[in-house]
């Protein structure tokens, strides 16, 4: 292995590090949050349940915002246009601040109605109705929060957000016990308190990430320092938010359908799927780390019209990705039983479980791909192909091929996990070909012009 090439795979490995332990960090204080809950009863962890699947909506909206932000912060970093890097970290906090609002304005009016068309009723719409309004009514927290951390990843530092995170989890998780539970005279106040822990530990990690963004190069003031504001940057965070907004919402709507598919298969197969699903989020986090790699590196390059190492940097990432996923998958396939009896201890269920990851574990590497590839994509600018790519492959092959081979072929848990990988596989193929044509138009232009 050369110089160059040691050195690349350490830079990217030096961001993508801290990005996947920050993921692992809130994947954690997710199962911990729903321990907790789980303790005060089934109504209790439905309504969080039932609340928190509207609210991943909204994270997914901020979260598209961001993905717009981070590609045009890195390339005007990669540039050395460090003034314009600021201005869209700004442009970008205004309109996730206006988001945030809006969404928090539609929660205060509406919480009721929106639970109920998600099919809550009696005690569960009560204390949904309670958790959903007090996380979701300063929802601004929430994308203030997510575009924070976004500006700072853009600019290269994955290790403050990962830091940050590991305090708020441990923040969130004695707010949680101590506001759900109670301590000495104080008796908690079950729902009310885990929803009140979140919006506490939100609001500090804010203005945490704030802070070290404060003491970053795309440091900015929320107040415009001139007189001239340049809307061409505000629309183009808008243009490339649009598509990734997009595309979350076609994952959201198309993940509803086939859970409905798979509610239909029987509750075995539903438990089983979901607990298989909880597993695999783990196997998740290199990929989501090396994607974030992926936008950084392949924006700053194209910002410097270094286009050949952009491009190589996407592959590099993708690859180190399969290598790393592909061993995870190995795992999986022989760890699954041990996990699963964690979870169940039911004999048929846990064999369902096993069966679902060691089908996943041969798509392994399409998931890798895919992940990075759609970081790389978007890092360079281009929204609108993860989009696309999201849409054939939910409603054009998962969707589809969940119906015809788990409902009507009765393949059951197996079926709706080779139909996952069909869907990855196709996904990754699309998404290689895309980047490929993307960079070699890239080039004909720079030496065609």
């Amino acid at each position: 292995m050369d110089a160059v090439l040691r050195k690349k795979i350490l830079k990217v490995l030096t961001l993508a590090l801290p990005a996947m332990i920050e993921s692992l960090l809130q994947t954690v204080v997710g199962f911990v949050d729903t321990l907790f809950v789980a303790r005060l009863g089934l109504v209790e962890v439905t309504a969080v349940g039932v609340a928190n699947t509207l609210l991943a909506v909204y994270i997914a909206v901020f979260m598209a915002i961001g993905i717009g932000t981070s590609s045009i912060i890195a390339k005007h970093i990669g540039a050395g246009d460090a003034d314009r890097a600021r201005e869209a970290a700004r442009q970008s906090t205004w309109i996730t601040l206006v988001a945030g609002l809006l969404f928090g304005a539609i929660t205060l009016c509406f919480a009721e109605p929106l639970l109920r068309m998600m099919g809550a009723s009696g005690e569960v719409l009560s204390q949904g109705v309670l958790y959903f309004r007090i996380v979701g009514t300063p929802a601004f927290v929430i994308s203030l929060m997510i575009n924070f951390g976004n500006i700072l990843r853009a600019s290269g530092n994955t290790v403050s957000p990962m830091m940050i995170s590991f305090w708020m989890n441990l923040i969130h998780i004695v707010l949680d016990y101590v506001l759900i539970y109670g301590i000495i005279q104080f008796t908690g106040f079950g729902v009310g308190g885990a929803a009140s822990a979140t919006v506490l530990t939100r609001i500090i990690g804010s203005f945490m990430l704030h802070a070290a963004i404060r003491h970053s190069p795309v440091r900015f003031s929320i107040r415009r320092q001139t007189n001239n504001r340049d809307t061409r940057l505000t629309w183009e965070i808008i243009r490339l938010s649009i598509p990734a907004t997009g595309e979350r919402l076609i994952m959201r709507l198309g993940q509803v359908v086939y859970l409905g598919l798979i509610v239909h298969m029987g509750t075995e197969i539903y438990a089983a799927n979901a607990i298989a699903e909880n597993i695999e989020i783990f196997a998740y986090l290199p990929g989501l780390g090396l994607n974030v790699a992926a936008t950084v590196l392949v924006g700053n390059a194209l910002g410097a019209k270094r286009y050949q190492e952009a491009y190589s940097y996407g592959l590099l990432a993708a690859v180190i990705s399969t290598v790393i996923m592909s061993i995870t998958g190995v795992l999986l396939f022989f760890m699954t039983p041990l996990f699963a009896v964690w979870f169940t201890d039911q004999v048929s269920t846990a064999d369902m479980i096993t069966l679902a990851m060691r089908i996943d574990a041969f798509f392994m590497p399409s998931l890798a791909i895919g992940l990075v590839l759609a970081g790389a994509l978007q890092g360079a600018g281009d929204t609108k192909t993860p989009m696309y790519s999201t849409a054939i492959g939910m409603w054009g092959i998962r969707v589809v091929f969940i119906y015809l081979l788990g409902v009507r072929g009765a393949m059951g848990i197996a079926g709706i996990w080779i139909a996952q990988g069909i869907d990855l596989t196709v996904k990754a193929t699309f998404l290689y070909l895309c980047y490929r044509r993307l960079f070699r138009n890239l080039l004909k232009k720079r030496f065609n012009p």
